[in-house]
């Protein structure tokens, strides 16, 4: 047990407490009883003014007047706590339980005040008189047993007071936890086991009875260095069973029970409990992500792929099982792709969109799948008009959700209707830009931006957007430095400002076979051809995959030298990798027929 923190009390946590004292008091009132012999009638009024003392029947007995200047302490005490005043609290507190020292929750208070004092043999005072005084409450003994293990080592009396808690109130899972906490810390296991077989015994229908007695269960019997015995995990079992049969639609005793089920590695258990909180909280991304990083965890993807898709039989009519199936089969064709398995991991990823919009289809209002859709379709699958599609009947569907409309933007630079999503990125922005809060435009937003208008021939806007990106996150920002230095060396422009950006990108990642290949590139539109030939080899020397760019920039740089053979050599490697590019084409017959025909000419064919 950890001692208890310092902590202002609420107000409305004392209210209660309080209410209890205003009954007491207002219950002392006296009331004249009525008497036997008849009284003389007087007819006229009585003038109270004439008489000092009060009226009979609003008198307070001497028991009333003392609970209504014990409730007075009380409210002082309320006060001085919430102001940080303890030690003035904590005296306010003692008169009032010098009145009615049977009030068991201010006792504990008063006692967690004195034991931050460390004054143990008045917390223990105050806990013994409020016992004295009510005799069948449970509390005041959990907190002397309690004091007397954590602070004053004695075991013995620790346990017995913990033992009357729970005899005192059998169905209270507090009471169990602090004798188990005691006996495990004097290295009692085995007997702490014993308490925890105890509590199976009781009847009770409290769902959180039974979730925090399995735990405890699994505190003492799941060790880290192994994994449990078949009979200690049918033990737990049990236990857990019980808090998910009186769970009812309760998703946190449900998640709890779950996550157990999980991590005992029974995921056939957990499965339909996961499924169970996303029927009653459709957007818990806690619980999706649990279940999946469970199956992947446990190494149990086909396991898990199997258990979904018989679910999926029995329930076709359940969306959350096609997303829950999206994301394990998502999970191994990424796995797929890392190991470079490229056309493997494709059918699989074609199974995760099948999912998805299966999914969609019996709920189309859920606005997370359409997102994990288009990711998919706009990464793996590389199906932007699909995308398109797609996003816009989200869009549709979504109005004031910013995030589909960036996504949307996205897909349709992909798909090269760059016009118009220049225009949707723009409209996106302002959206983001209404909703409070929203965090969407960020470096990663305006390097899509600039990227897209640079596709649709805005150059300066273009220049623009990138070096917001910039300014928002300089420290990565290498890849909007050398996009904005390509495109004006790519275009002949701004050459001075393209190498200071570029060589910006290089001091973030000076070994980025793109960034040398764009160094290289504005050193030859500057007229530095030997200079760029060293770079552009550099980079496809460093490049992990033959890149057409790159074998096109050192043919150009080699024509610049008039090095035509190696220049032909360059070219012709760089169309084998790209045969759809007419330019190159053309750029090598123009070169072939001076080499056939005698001494060059001096056309450039890469102007």
């Amino acid at each position: 047990m950890r001692r208890p923190k310092k902590r202002s009390v609420s107000l409305r946590r004392w209210f209660f407490i309080a209410f209890a004292f205003l009954i007491s008091a207002s219950a002392a009132v006296a009331r004249t009883p009525k008497s036997s012999s008849a009284a003389p009638k007087k007819t006229g009024r009585q003038d109270d003014s004439l008489y000092a003392k009060p009226a009979a029947d609003l008198a307070l007995r001497s028991e009333g007047a003392h609970k209504a200047d014990a409730l007075i302490h009380f409210v002082e005490g309320m006060s001085f706590e919430e102001n940080g005043e303890m030690d003035r609290a904590l005296e306010a507190y003692r008169k009032v339980l010098n009145v009615d020292p049977g009030q068991s929750q201010l006792a504990s208070r008063v006692a967690a005040l004195l034991i931050e004092q460390d004054d143990f043999p008045q917390a223990i005072d105050v806990l013994k008189d409020a016992i004295k005084a009510n005799p069948k409450d449970a509390d005041p003994y959990q907190q002397l047993a309690f004091i007397y293990a954590k602070y004053l080592k004695k075991t013995d009396q620790a346990i017995d007071y913990a033992n009357r808690a729970v005899t005192l109130n059998p169905g209270d899972i507090e009471g169990y936890q602090r004798l188990v906490e005691i006996e495990v810390a004097a290295g009692q296991e085995k007997k702490a086991l014993e308490v925890l077989d105890r509590a199976t015994k009781v009847r009770s229908n409290d769902a959180n009875f039974w979730m925090r007695l399995g735990k405890l269960y699994v505190a003492i019997l799941f060790k880290s260095d192994s994994q449990p015995k078949p009979d200690e995990l049918k033990r737990t079992n049990e236990i857990f069973k019980k808090a998910a049969e009186h769970a009812g639609d309760d998703p946190a005793i449900l998640k709890d029970v779950a996550d157990y089920y999980a991590a005992s590695q029974q995921l056939k258990d957990a499965i339909p409990l996961y499924l169970h909180v996303l029927e009653l909280q459709p957007d818990d991304a806690n619980a999706r992500e649990k279940l999946a990083t469970g199956f992947i965890l446990t190494n149990q993807r086909g396991k898990a792929v199997e258990m979904l898709e018989q679910i999926i039989k029995e329930h076709p009519e359940k969306y959350q099982t096609y997303d829950l199936l999206a994301q394990v089969l998502d999970d191994e064709a990424r796995s797929l792709q890392r190991a470079k398995r490229v056309d493997e991991a494709k059918a699989i990823f074609a199974k995760v969109a099948a999912n998805y919009e299966q999914s969609l289809l019996i709920n189309p209002n859920h606005v997370g799948t359409y997102l994990h859709l288009a990711e998919l379709l706009l990464g793996p699958l590389k199906d932007a008009d699909r995308g398109v599609r797609l996003l816009t009947e989200a869009r549709r569907r979504f109005t004031g959700a910013p995030e589909i409309v960036y996504y949307l933007a996205i897909a349709q630079s992909e798909a090269k209707q760059t016009q118009q999503a220049v225009a949707t990125f723009e409209e996106a922005l302002r959206e983001a830009q209404l909703d409070q809060g929203n965090d969407m435009v960020n470096a990663k937003f305006y390097f899509n931006y600039g990227a897209t208008a640079e596709q649709a021939g805005l150059y300066q806007k273009a220049a623009d957007l990138l070096r917001k990106s910039i300014a928002l996150d300089p420290a990565n920002s290498a890849e909007a430095c050398n996009y904005l230095g390509y495109m004006w060396a790519d275009h002949n422009m701004n050459l001075d400002e393209a190498e200071t950006m570029i060589n910006r990108a290089l001091e973030i990642e000076p070994n980025n076979a793109s960034y040398l290949d764009s160094l290289g590139w504005v050193e030859y539109r500057k007229g530095k051809p030997d200079q760029a030939l060293s770079n552009l080899l550099r980079a496809a020397k460093t490049a992990d995959h033959d890149d057409p760019v790159i074998f096109e920039h050192i043919g150009d740089a080699y024509f610049k030298l008039n090095r035509l053979s190696e220049a032909l050599e360059s070219w012709q490697k760089a169309l084998a990798l790209d045969p759809k590019n007419k330019n190159l084409a053309n750029k090598i017959e123009r070169t072939k027929a001076p080499i056939g025909n005698g001494p060059p000419t001096k056309t450039n064919p890469t102007q």
